[in-house]
């Protein structure tokens, strides 16, 4: 039994060491040893997605001609910027992109470094200043990530076509509640209108297409809505703090689904191998009414939500090397010439916050991922959003939110206290058999029964209340990582930014100090062996803790400092009962 636990404490202590390593090596920029892509991904060049709209036709099995795309350097661009609020938005006339996308009222990660440059001393070390806004969409020599739409079934205009813009007011001011921006552009016979509405106040842009035939003949065309980003992760994430980053999608038949960037680029290989696009249709529902689709990062998501009834072919596709798309392709009616046809959709590009995204369209909250333990941990968050309310600072809500969880579990936690209090009282008389029966393990293991049975102590006493708890503690670690109402949150003095570490390590300490005092107050191991390694492990764990957002660390220096005193207590109380 001793044997075993060393062995595990030794594993620990060791995986710790390496993890610790994999970090240095990411936050010097190097490749992580845990996955076999971040080199490839990393000199992989991040193209922007220039390629026509039969692409997304194709992946979505709908039969279509290419369009012709512009000549970029005969047709003269141009980036129309459009100011909100809570956005600024740039959409680039070459195909009516959304090329950028600025949120004004969230700031960005920033990039942590190794040791979050505790204590100030290395200038490698420094934090970034995150004093930057977080930007959403972009384009640029490391990053692609753009929102496009256009005509497939023929040669029409597609996001690599050029269109003209209607003069127009380019900034909401004061009074004004909506802008728009409206752009055109005609091939094949067909004249494609885009309107983008921009509204007060809200991260969601309506987008209507109108589709006129402005030629001889009649035509049906069909519109294609595309998400493309790159492969990579977003700046700020980190083994230690990472998120899911990749494509999204809910339809009402097979609800909320997450893919990734890594299953897309598989599927695309087997696919060119066999021929077909049958590995890339496994991926998710080909067809749907209703639904939505999306690329999720951590705190934020881009989503295009078609009509609410409108049928629609739902693709994935690798456009170019590291780059992936998202879509659905939606059918228009057939057009006589001089008719036209209509379609709007909307484009929701902000925070994950569940109020914001509830009203946009069924089922998009869930892109606020909690994880498995989703049941327990979206009533977890409610709770804390009323304590928020009335305190108004997000880290005395979760030092608030910390005792409510305590007090919840006190009796349970008290059985387990209990418990370790009886054990360390019989601490010597275990060791004396030990000593005893050292060279017979079965008669070494049922005079400890024995004794369990005399003292009237159940061996699994301290463990059991713990394991009953866990779920609320790990629902909780992803309440805190995964709520961007935390993000950019300070609390006191130094702590500026609760989703972020601390930046002068004195959390992490403070934790190392309460994990030392309750390993003393705890039974200590017969085997001098574990004895140390039981004492080492606090130091190594708040080394971890170093990289976590300081709002979980606080958590945890909160409850430990709450453990000890009861723990204290209750060994108080039973050896005072002892002598």
């Amino acid at each position: 039994m001793d044997i075993n636990k060393r062995t595990i404490l030794w594993i620990v202590f060791s995986v710790s060491l390496v993890i610790l390593w994999n970090e240095w090596m990411i936050s010097n920029g190097k490749p992580s040893m845990f996955s076999a892509n971040t080199e490839q991904t990393a000199k992989a060049p991040a193209t922007p997605a220039k390629t026509d709209a039969l692409a997304a036709a194709a992946a979505a099995g709908v039969p279509a001609l290419p369009g012709e795309a512009v000549d970029p350097a005969a047709f003269k661009r141009e980036v129309i910027t459009i100011t909100t609020d809570v956005i600024k938005v740039d959409i680039d006339t070459l195909g009516g992109q959304v090329k950028r996308l600025e949120l004004l009222k969230f700031k960005g990660a920033g990039n942590p470094g190794w040791f979050g440059g505790c204590f100030g001393l290395f200038k490698w070390c420094q934090p970034d200043d995150g004093k930057q806004n977080e930007v959403l969409f972009d384009e640029g020599a490391n990053h692609t990530y753009l929102a496009q739409s256009g005509l497939v079934g023929g040669p029409f205009p597609t996001h690599a076509s050029g269109f003209t813009v209607q003069p127009g007011v380019r900034t909401l001011s004061d009074g004004t509640q909506m802008i728009q921006l409206v752009m055109e552009a005609v091939e094949g016979g067909v004249k494609l209108t885009k309107t983008f509405t921009f509204k007060r106040g809200d991260y969601v842009i309506d987008v209507r297409h109108d589709v006129a035939n402005v030629g001889a003949a009649p035509v049906t065309p069909q519109l294609y809505l595309q998400l493309t980003h790159d492969g990579n992760k977003p700046v700020g994430d980190s083994f230690f703090n990472s998120s899911f980053t990749g494509p999204t999608l809910y339809t009402p038949q097979d609800k909320y689904q997450k893919l990734t960037f890594e299953k897309i680029e598989k599927a695309a290989v087997e696919d060119e191998k066999k021929g077909n696009d049958n590995a890339m249709k496994g991926l998710h529902p080909a067809t749907a009414t209703g639904g939505w689709f999306a690329i999720s990062q951590h705190f934020f998501v881009s989503a295009f939500v078609p009509p609410e009834n409108a049928k629609r072919d739902i693709f994935t596709k690798k456009v170019g090397p590291n780059l992936y798309a998202i879509g659905n392709v939606l059918p228009l009616p057939a057009l006589a010439p001089g008719a036209s046809a209509s379609m709007e959709s909307k484009l929701y590009s902000g925070p994950q916050i569940a109020h914001l995204l509830e009203p946009v369209s069924p089922g998009l909250e869930l892109v606020k991922d909690y994880g498995w333990l989703t049941i327990i941990a979206k009533p977890m968050f409610w709770v804390m959003e009323q304590i928020h309310s009335v305190l108004g600072n997000w880290g005395w809500t979760i030092i608030a939110f910390t005792i409510l969880i305590k007090l919840a579990f006190f009796p349970l936690s008290a059985a387990g206290y209990r418990s370790m209090a009886k054990m360390k009282l019989v601490t010597p008389k275990m060791q004396a058999i030990r000593e005893r029966y050292k060279g017979d393990p079965q008669k070494m293991n049922q005079a400890t029964m024995e004794l369990y049975k005399t003292e009237k102590i159940n061996p699994l006493g301290g463990c059991l209340p713990i394991l009953i708890q866990m779920p609320v503690f790990i629902a909780l670690y992803w309440v805190l990582n995964a709520s961007v109402e935390i993000r950019g949150a300070p609390w006191i003095g130094w702590i500026t930014d609760l989703a972020q570490h601390d930046p002068w390590c004195i959390l992490p300490v403070l934790y190392a100090i309460s994990m030392y005092i309750t390993t003393k107050l705890n039974p200590a191991p017969a085997d001098p062996m574990q004895a140390k390694m039981m004492l080492f492990m606090p130091l190594a764990f708040s080394v971890m803790f170093f990289f976590f957002p300081s709002g979980l660390v606080l958590y945890w220096v909160v409850n430990n400092v709450l453990s000890i005193g009861q723990q204290w207590v209750i060994t108080k109380k039973y050896a005072v009962a002892a002598k």
